[in-house]
C-alpha cells in the first residue's frame, strides 16, 4: 500500500546524528532550543522511522523509539504514523498495535496501515473489523482491504466489496483497477475483465500505466493472448511492468517465441529487466530447448547484476536442467550464494527427468540437510527419481518422509508414489496406495493403469480402465495409450475394438499419439490391413505411427511388406529413427538380405546413430543370421553402450552357428564386465554347452541362474539341460530331472528325452517319454513312430506289432516326411516323392548329382529303420535348395 506523503514537516525540536560508519548504530541525541541547530543535525524520528521502515531494520528502529520515549517527545500524528508503518514493514504488528490503540488522536493514514498490516498478515476478519471502525474511509481503506481478501484467495469478497464501493460513490484510483483486474486474471474471468475494462475507459484509467499494465496482464491470464498484445500495443505509455506482463503472458499461452520477440523489442527499447522479466524469457529458453539462446541472457543476466539473484538463478538453473546440460546447471547451482526450495526443486527435478537417479535423491539428501523442508515439488522429484532407479527400497523410504511431512495427502504427491512403485513393480504397494487416495484425478487413474499394463499385468489395467469410466472420469489419450498396450499384449482384439469405438467417438482416433497406439494394438492382434488404413487416416504422420506399421509387419513375418512400408515412409519425407531402423534390420535378418542390411548399416552410419545400443545389438543380430560371424563380431567390439541385449545377440549368434566355444567365451567376457544375464542368455550358453558335449559346464551354469542371478529357470533351460545330459549318455537322470521340475512337462521336452533313449536305446525310459507325449498330445503319430523305432533297434518285434495295431486303432497314419525352406518370405514344402514344385526336375538332378558325391567319398547313410530312399531324397533336395539359393 502507498501511504501518504506530506508536502510540510511539522516543527520538532529533537533531531539525531546518524554516526558515518553505520546508521544502525545506537544513536546519541542532543536537545537544543534554537532553530540555529538545524544546520548540524542531520536526521528527524519521522525521517528516522521512515529510513529504518525502508531498511526493514526492526533494532534501530526500536532505539529511536525509545529514545523519544525517554526526552518525554510528544509526536505528532504524522510521527506516530511514521512509527506504526516501521513496526509494519518489520513485519511486528504487535507494537504497531500497541502504538495504535496509544494514539490520543488518529487521521485516516493511523486506520489505513492497520487494516493494511492485519490484511497483509492473513487475518482479514480483524482488518474488516478496523475497517468498519474508521469514522472516516478514503480509497486507500477500500483499496488495503481489497488487497487483502485477494491476498487471502476470497475473489468473491473482493467482488462484494469493490461493488460497495461503488454503491458509495467512493471514487476508484489506479490501485483499485490493478487490484480488481488481478482477481479477474485470477479467476480467469474474462466477462468480469471486460466490464472492468470498460469501466477504466470510462473513468479515463484507460492510459493510465498501473491500470494498462492490470489489463494485459488480465486478458493474457483469461487466454486471450491476441487481445492482450493488442492493447499492450495500443498503451501510450508503457514501463517495465507492461513489458514483463506481455512477456510473461506469451510464455502462459505457449507463445514462447513472441515472449521473446517481445524481449528482444524490450531491450531495444532501452526498458529496464527484472526479475519476472528474466524469469519468463528463461522458461522460454526452456520450452524451446534453446540452449544456446538461453546462455546469452545467462551471460546478460551476469552483466546487468542479476548474477546473484536467487530467483534468476533459479529459472536459469531450470532452463539448463530442461535443456539437459546438467553439468552447467550443477556449477550454477553450486555458485548461487544462497540455495532457496525452489533451486534445490529445480536441480532435482531435472536429474530425475533425465533418469539420473542417484544424483537426484543426492541433492535431495542435501535439501533435507539444508533445513529448508520439503514441498510436493521436492517429494515428486524424489519419487521420480526413484521410479529412474526403479529403486524401491529408496521409494518406500522417501514414501515414509512424505506420511510424516504430511504431504502424502496431496494429490501430485499421491499421483507420483503411485507412477514410482508402478515402475518398480510394486504392484501391491501401488494398488495400496491408491485404493487409499481419497481425492483420485485422471493422472491417478492413468498411474495405476500404466503401473499394471507396464507390469504386463493386462487383465487387471483393463479392470481399471471400467473403473475409471464408472466413476465418471473421462480418459484422456495417455489412458488409451496405456489400454491399447494392454490389449495388444493380452491380443485381445474385440476389447481393442470396442476401445477403438469408444475413441472415436470422443474424437481423438485422429490423434497421432492415440492413433499410433491403435495401429499397434492391429498389428500386434495381426489385422495389419486396419492398421495401414489407420495410418494412411491420421492427419499428422509422425515417425510412431510409421514404425508401428512396420514393426507390425515384421512381427507377422511379412517382411517383404515392411520394407514397402519403409519405402513409403521415405518417399513421405518422414525422417527414420532408431527404432525404425531396428525394426528394418530385423526384417533383413529374416529375410537373409545381408546386403541391403549393409545399405541400412550406412544410413545409420551417416545419421551418426551408430552408438545407440539398441541399433548395435539389432546389428550384431542381423549379421549372425546373414551368416556374417565376422562382421556380427566387428560390430559388437565396435559397440561404445553395451547391454544385456548386445552381449545377448553374440552369444546367440555363436550358439546358432554351432560355435560354442566362441559362444561361452563371449558369456565369461560379459560375467567380468558385470553385465547381468537373463533367460534368454542362459538358453543360448546352455545349446552352446550342449553343441561342445559339456556335462559338468552346462550344470554349473544351470544351477548359476538361481544361485548366482536370482533367474528360476524355465521349461526351455530344463529342456537344454535335458539334452546336455542325455548327448552324455545321462538318461536316467535326464528323467529325474524332468521328474523334479517345478512346473509339468510339455510334449517338446518329452520328445527331447525320446530323441535321446533312440539314440542310446533306453527303451524303459523311452517307453515313459512315448506314453507321457501319447497323454499330452494323443493325435501325435511320431511319439508311435519314433517308439516303435527304438523296439525295433532293440530287437523286441512283438512291441512293434503292438504299436502298430494301436495306431490302426486310434485311427493314426504315420505322417510322410516332410521338410520346408523359406526364402524370401515363401516357403518350400516337399514331402517324401513329391513331384508338385515347378523346379521339381532341377531339384532331383542335382539331388542325384550328390547322392553320386556323397557314394564316391565313401558315405554310407544309416537308414535301417527311419528313413526310406524317398524320405533320403526329400531330405537331400531340402540341401540342394537351400545351396543352391
Amino acid at each position: 500500500m502507498a501511504l501518504h506523503t506530506f508536502r510540510h514537516l511539522l516543527p520538532i525540536r529533537f533531531f539525531f546524528i546518524f554516526p558515518s560508519k553505520s546508521p544502525f548504530q545506537t544513536l546519541p541525541i542532543s536537545p537544543f532550543s534554537s532553530y540555529q541547530a538545524a544546520t548540524t543535525m542531520k536526521k528527524t524520528f519521522s525521517h528516522i522511522f521512515q529510513e529504518c521502515s525502508g531498511r526493514k531494520a526492526l533494532d534501530p528502529g526500536k532505539q529511536a523509539h525509545a529514545r523519544m520515549i525517554l526526552t518525554g517527545f510528544k509526536p505528532t500524528v504524522f510521527v506516530t504514523n511514521c512509527l506504526i508503518q516501521m513496526y509494519i514493514k518489520c513485519s511486528n504488528l504487535e507494537f504497531a498495535s500497541n502504538v495504535f490503540d496509544g494514539m490520543p488522536q488518529r487521521d485516516t493514514v493511523s486506520w489505513n496501515a492497520m487494516i493494511f498490516g492485519y490484511a497483509g498478515r492473513g487475518d482479514i476478519e480483524v482488518a474488516q473489523a478496523l475497517f468498519d471502525a474508521m469514522p472516516a474511509r478514503d480509497v486507500v481503506s477500500w483499496n488495503s482491504l481489497l488487497s487483502g481478501y485477494l491476498h487471502n484467495g476470497d475473489h468473491r469478497k473482493v467482488t462484494e466489496v469493490f461493488m460497495q464501493m461503488g454503491r458509495m460513490d467512493t471514487v476508484f484510483d489506479r490501485t483499485t483497477f490493478a487490484v480488481v483486474l488481478k482477481c479477474c486474471s485470477s479467476l480467469e474471468d474474462y466477462g468480469g475483465g471486460i466490464q472492468i475494462h470498460g469501466l477504466a475507459v470510462k473513468m479515463g484509467f484507460d492510459c493510465d500505466v498501473v491500470t494498462g499494465s492490470a489489463l494485459v496482464d488480465m486478458y493474457a491470464k483469461c487466454k486471450k493472448l491476441d487481445c492482450s498484445i493488442q492493447f499492450f500495443h495500443s498503451m501510450p505509455e508503457k514501463n517495465w511492468v507492461s513489458w514483463s506482463a506481455i512477456i510473461a503472458g506469451c510464455v502462459q499461452n505457449d507463445d514462447l517465441r513472441g515472449g521473446l520477440e517481445l524481449f528482444k523489442e524490450m531491450a531495444t527499447a532501452g526498458v529496464g529487466v527484472s526479475q519476472s522479466t528474466f524469469a519468463s524469457v528463461f522458461r522460454s529458453c526452456a520450452g524451446l530447448s534453446a540452449l544456446r539462446l538461453g546462455c546469452q541472457l545467462h551471460g546478460y543476466a551476469l552483466k546487468t547484476d542479476f548474477g546473484t539473484d536467487v530467483i534468476v538463478g533459479t529459472a536459469t538453473l531450470d532452463m539448463y536442467t530442461k535443456c539437459n546440460n546438467l553439468s552447467d546447471a550443477q556449477k550454477l547451482f553450486n555458485s548461487l550464494p544462497n540455495h532457496t526450495l525452489q533451486s534445490y526443486n529445480a536441480i532435482i527435478v531435472g536429474y530425475a527427468r533425465s533418469d539420473k537417479g542417484i544424483e537426484a535423491l543426492e541433492m535431495f539428501q542435501l535439501l533435507q540437510k539444508s533445513g529448508l523442508g520439503l514441498d510436493e515439488v521436492s517429494l515428486s522429484g524424489a519419487f521420480r527419481a526413484c521410479a529412474a532407479i526403479k529403486g524401491d527400497l529408496e521409494g518406500l523410504q522417501v514414501h515414509g518422509l512424505s506420511i510424516k511431512s504430511l504431504c502424502q495427502s496431496n494429490i501430485c504427491v499421491a499421483n507420483a508414489i503411485l507412477d514410482m512403485y508402478g515402475k518398480c513393480g510394486a504392484l501391491v504397494e501401488a494398488s495400496h496406495v491408491f485404493e487409499g487416495m481419497v481425492n483420485r484425478d485422471a493422472i491417478s487413474w492413468n498411474a495405476i493403469i500404466a503401473a499394471h499394463e507396464q507390469n504386463g499385468n493386462e487383465e487387471q489395467t483393463l479392470s481399471l480402465f471400467v473403473g475409471m469410466l464408472r466413476s465418471g472420469l473421462e480418459p484422456d489419450e495417455f489412458t488409451y495409450g496405456s489400454v491399447l498396450k494392454a490389449c495388444a499384449g493380452w491380443q485381445a482384439l474385440s476389447c481393442g475394438m470396442e476401445i477403438h469405438s469408444r475413441i472415436i467417438k470422443s474424437r481423438m482416433g485422429l490423434d497421432s499419439f492415440v492413433g499410433s497406439a491403435l495401429i499397434d494394438m492391429y498389428s500386434k492382434c495381426g489385422i495389419m490391413e486396419e492398421s495401414e488404413k489407420l495410418n494412411d487416416r491420421l492427419v499428422e504422420h509422425t515417425v510412431v505411427s510409421w514404425n508401428a506399421v512396420i514393426s507390425g509387419f515384421s512381427l507377422q513375418k511379412q517382411s517383404e511388406e515392411a520394407l514397402k512400408i519403409f519405402a513409403k515412409m521415405l518417399e513421405m519425407g518422414v525422417d527414420p529413427d532408431n527404432f525404425t531402423y531396428a525394426s528394418i534390420l530385423d526384417t533383413c535378418a529374416n529375410l537373409v538380405t545381408a546386403e541391403l542390411g549393409k545399405q541400412i548399416h550406412a544410413q545409420i552410419i551417416k545419421k551418426e546413430l551408430q552408438s545407440d545400443a539398441y541399433i548395435s545389438s539389432t546389428l550384431v543380430d542381423m549379421y549372425s543370421k546373414c551368416g556374417n560371424m565376422q562382421d556380427s563380431r566387428l560390430i559388437f567390439e565396435k559397440a561404445t553402450n553395451r547391454d544385456f541385449v548386445t552381449w545377448n545377440a553374440m552369444v546367440c549368434g555363436y550358439a546358432q552357428h554351432g560355435l560354442g566355444e566362441e559362444a561361452l567365451k563371449i558369456f565369461e567376457d560379459m560375467q567380468h564386465e558385470n553385465v547381468k544375464p537373463n533367460h534368454a542368455t542362459f538358453i543360448a550358453v546352455l545349446r552352446a554347452c550342449g553343441h561342445m558335449g559339456l556335462v559338468e559346464k552346462g550344470l554349473h551354469y544351470f544351477h548359476s541362474m538361481l544361485d548366482d542371478y536370482g533367474l528360476d529357470p524355465q521349461l526351455e533351460h530344463y529342456s537344454c539341460v535335458v539334452d546336455i545330459m542325455g548327448r552324455s549318455g545321462q538318461v536316467v537322470n535326464a528323467l529325474e530331472l524332468i521328474e523334479g521340475m517345478p512346473f509339468e512337462a510339455d510334449a517338446v521336452i518329452w520328445r527331447t528325452l525320446l530323441s535321446i533313449c533312440k539314440i542310446h536305446g533306453n527303451v524303459e525310459v523311452a517307453e515313459k517319454a512315448a506314453y507321457s507325449i501319447m497323454q499330452l498330445e494323443p493325435q501325435d503319430s511320431a511319439a508311435y513312430v519314433l517308439l516303435a523305432n527304438i523296439y525295433a533297434n532293440a530287437g523286441m518285434w512283438n512291441e512293434v506289432t503292438k504299436l502298430r495295431k494301436m495306431m490302426r486303432f486310434n485311427g493314426l497314419k504315420k505322417e510322410p516326411g516332410c521338410s520346408w525352406i523359406e526364402i524370401k518370405s515363401e516357403v518350400h514344402t516337399f514331402l517324401v516323392g513329391d513331384k508338385a514344385h515347378p523346379r521339381s526336375r532341377e531339384i532331383y538332378e542335382n539331388l542325384d548329382l550328390l547322392t553320386d558325391e556323397m557314394k564316391w567319398i565313401g558315405y554310407m547313410p544309416d537308414i535301417d529303420f527311419t528313413l526310406n530312399d524317398d524320405e533320403l531324397r526329400c531330405v537331400a533336395s531340402c540341401l540342394i535348395r537351400v545351396f543352391s539359393e
